[in-house]
């Protein structure tokens, strides 16, 4: 088992390269549902300012 983790001298630089990988892939399938929850509260934001602009100054 150490002989296949070694990977014949090479595991220092394969094993960080499996991790980076695998980070890289966790973030790229969060990113979307974070970018959406983002653009959703502040769409809300922006709704909830130009709903208190309206009420505050009466349309003639």
């Amino acid at each position: 088992m150490s002989a296949f983790l070694a990977m014949g001298g090479y595991g220092a630089y394969v094993w960080p390269a499996y991790a980076v990988f695998f980070v890289v892939l966790i973030a790229d399938y969060l990113a979307p549902g974070l970018r959406r929850r983002r653009n959703l509260r502040e769409l809300r934001t922006r709704l909830a300012r130009q709903s208190a602009r309206q009420q505050r100054s009466p349309a003639p």
